[in-house]
């Protein structure tokens, strides 16, 4: 997410696990033993990172029937890693991966945003190609990715991922078997704060691996917690904060690394480590990442790992892009062809060591003006020099002044010009033409109007009223949104909302700023207040989803479900598909009684997040509330499948067997149930089955069971087992007790 995206604070992180102990004392060496190895080692580690990759250094051939594991490093800048020269790094695996390689010393994101970027990856495509031009955009049907392309080859495709910003909602769940994106199945919405641990999205690889056999396979891991607010666990707690959380994920790269290993899948899997984006931390006014396109929030690692492959390690210098991961990828596992429709380039020439030129990276943030009204950013990284177009363009000499220090756009004005064509020129190439045919240039007449079209307004004249301001311009704004973050982070939502309630003031045309604010008047439980401010920001803003959505959640939390109705109803005639509106409006409906048009609801929303335990719980309750018992059986059945440990879902399948007269069912279903966790509403149930099922003396015992342990169960069912008890022991001989 952009680095003004609100997050829950503190993070929920349990289970925490970090580097293995240390081991037994031992004794120590020699000093100059010491001292000789250190040498040795620092003399192997500088070779390693010195040499490059030549002809001879590489064989494709050898991929030929490997699998392909790409890790995504979220919000991870590159010069944060110990392999690209930070001595305060601990990122031993990622170097140990770089060491062994072949690292990309300069490699750019298309975009400073999760989900751009990793639309890029996936696709080999530029965001103004695949449309994905800020988070919560949909990748549009029909765009392939490599999930798509591996799948129709026969792997088997799977991805774990780490936050909301890549939910399956967004599309990039296409072409994978399995996409797991469940963060917390036990809430109904999914919050745009929704995260796990590297620890957990690990745990749901490894497990998916176990079961996997031998089948070939392309499994994507994205780790997020890079992500302000930075909370490392307690092991990684030295230094920096953002250090540690890199330090921590780092830990999970290497168990990811060694599961391979131990499965005897290392020596045989492509493995490809990109960070999406990078962050800010202030070093030019912005903490997070989103605003603006400066080198610390485009500037990312990327690593390839095949020691069969890849015989000689290497660095390759020349200026790459994630949008060439997907077209590197498929040659080399043999399938270079299927990158026919990409406009990424394959880097295998760049690793032969035959090319040695920079690629020019096309970037672009749209955060600015879909989060705060101020003008999107575009740029052009060509060789040494960056192109930055915006109201008050910038032009840095990267060689010169890595730091971007010194803005030369007055100064070298033919080379901005030059660098400002070939801009527009590369985004008319890249961008959709609609109509045109292929390859064909449009008239100069109509650049000015198409680059409108594709959302580069200040590149083309401003019309009236279409003028925004220069981030740049803004940066005393930007830092009250940052400090409002922080102290949300904090805890201090008192303080957070006086400044929210000042960025509000600056951008009443922010649907962001109303729905934060919203929100921490909600965490203070000042429900009225919220309500208030989403009013006020509907009134002013009708056509925002946002804003329905989140004053339809604030209506239902504040006990007034016929309003929440109302305004999550307005939000679907927007956009019909929204699943925390259709997810709302099914519960709603439920509880009233409107069983079938919540039937209705909660299947629509089922076909825009399948995956949803919550959802589908609660199709499957609906299903058998309304005597639907052989579809509520299969649609327990479906979760029993996927959520075996969960005891509630025996437990309702088999009152579904029961009212179905499939006893047998129903008996086995339930004593899983039991099995499970033996609760006294599982037991109770239990016996009547039994009882309905004429295995009398197992009922008894069962009901027997349920009164021994009915200490704060309702007082009608324990009549009623005690009544049940006594009539079975009558019918089986036995003397009725007292």
């Amino acid at each position: 997410m952009a680095s003004q995206r609100r997050k829950a604070s503190p993070k929920r992180r349990s289970g925490e696990t970090g580097p293995p102990p240390a081991g037994p004392a031992r004794r120590r060496p020699s000093p100059l033993l010491v001292i000789a190895a250190a040498l040795v080692v620092l003399g192997l580690l500088a070779f390693a990172l010195l040499v490059r990759p030549g002809r001879g250094g590489i064989d494709l051939a050898a991929a030929a029937s490997h699998n392909v594991l790409l890790v995504t490093l979220d919000t991870t800048r590159a010069d944060r890693l110990g392999c690209y020269g930070y001595p305060a790094a601990r990122t031993p695996r990622l170097d140990a991966l770089a060491a062994g390689g072949v690292r990309f010393a300069r490699a750019y994101a298309p975009a400073p945003l999760t989900l751009p970027s990793h639309a890029s990856i996936m696709s080999g495509l530029q965001p103004v190609a695949h449309g994905v031009r800020n988070n919560g955009h949909d990748l549009p049907a029909g765009i392939g990715t490599l999930a798509t392309i591996l799948k129709a080859k026969g792997f088997a495709t799977a991805a774990f991922v780490s936050s909301f910003s890549v939910d399956s909602r967004f599309g990039l769940d296409r072409g994978f078997d399995v996409y797991d994106d469940t963060f917390d199945a036990d809430q109904p919405l999914k919050g745009a704060n929704a995260e796990r641990r590297a620890e957990r999205t690990f745990a749901r690889f490894s497990a998916w691996l176990d079961g996997l056999g031998p089948k070939r396979f392309f499994a994507w891991v994205h780790y997020y917690d890079p992500h302000l607010p930075y909370d490392p666990p307690p092991a990684f707690r030295q230094g920096h904060p953002y250090d540690g959380e890199i330090a921590y994920m780092d830990h999970y790269v290497g168990a990811v690394v060694d599961l391979l290993e131990e499965r005897g899948l290392l020596a045989k899997t492509l493995i490809v480590a990109a960070g999406d984006h990078g962050e800010g931390l202030g070093d030019k006014d912005e903490e997070g990442h989103g605003v603006f396109l400066y080198e610390e929030t485009l500037r990312v690692p990327l690593i390839l790992h095949d020691r069969a492959v890849f015989r000689r390690p290497g660095v390759v210098d020349s200026a790459v892009r994630l949008v060439d991961v997907a077209p590197t990828v498929l040659e080399t596992i043999g399938l270079g062809r299927e990158a026919a429709a990409m406009q990424g380039t394959s880097l295998v020439p760049w690793v032969r060591g035959r090319n040695a030129g920079d690629l020019d990276a096309l970037v672009e943030t749209f955060y600015p003006r879909e989060n705060f009204g101020w003008s999107e950013l575009v740029g052009l990284v060509s060789g040494r020099w960056k192109l930055i177009q915006s109201p008050r363009p910038e032009l840095f000499d990267l060689a010169a002044d890595p730091g971007e220090r010194t803005n030369l756009y007055a100064e070298a004005a033919a080379e901005a010009e030059e660098l400002g064509k070939k801009l527009e020129r590369e985004i008319l190439r890249s961008g959709p033409a609609p109509g045109a045919a292929a390859g064909a240039s449009p008239a100069r007449a109509g650049d000015r109007e198409r680059l409108r079209s594709l959302g580069y307004v200040n590149l083309a004249p401003a019309r009236p009223g279409e003028a925004a301001p220069d981030p740049k311009d803004r940066i005393g704004l930007l830092r009250l949104v940052q400090k409002a973050q922080r102290l949300e982070s904090e805890g201090d939502f008192g303080a957070a909302e006086r400044a929210h309630l000042e960025v509000l003031a600056e951008l009443p045309d922010s649907p962001e700023a109303y729905v934060n604010l919203a929100l921490v008047q909600a965490r203070q439980k000042a429900f009225d207040r919220a309500v208030a401010t989403l009013a006020r920001g509907v009134a002013r803003l009708p056509d925002s989803e946002a804003l329905q959505v989140r004053l339809g959640h604030t209506y239902l939390v504040s006990g007034r479900p016929g309003e929440a109705l109302a305004a999550m109803d307005k939000a679907l005639a927007l956009n019909p598909r929204n699943i925390d509106a259709l997810t709302v409006r099914a519960g709603i409906l439920d509880a009233s009684g409107r069983k079938e048009e919540a039937r209705q609801a909660y299947e629509r929303a089922l076909e825009a997040e399948p995956e949803s335990r919550f959802l589908r719980m609660s199709l499957a309750a609906n299903l058998g509330s309304t005597g639907r018992f052989e579809e509520a059986a299969a649609a327990y059945e479906g979760l029993i499948a996927d959520f075996p440990d969960e005891q509630g879902f025996y437990q309702y399948a088999g009152i579904a067997y029961s009212y179905l007269g499939r006893y047998d069912q129903a008996i086995a279903r339930l004593r899983q149930a039991v099995a499970i966790r033996p609760t006294p509403t599982g037991v109770f149930n239990l016996a009547v089955a039994y009882g309905k099922g004429g295995r009398l003396k197992e009922a008894a015992e069962t009901f027997a069971l349920y009164l021994r342990n009915s200490e704060g169960e309702k007082e009608e069912d324990v009549r009623r087992a005690r009544a049940e008890l006594e009539r079975l022991k009558k019918l089986l001989g036995a003397s009725p007790s007292r």
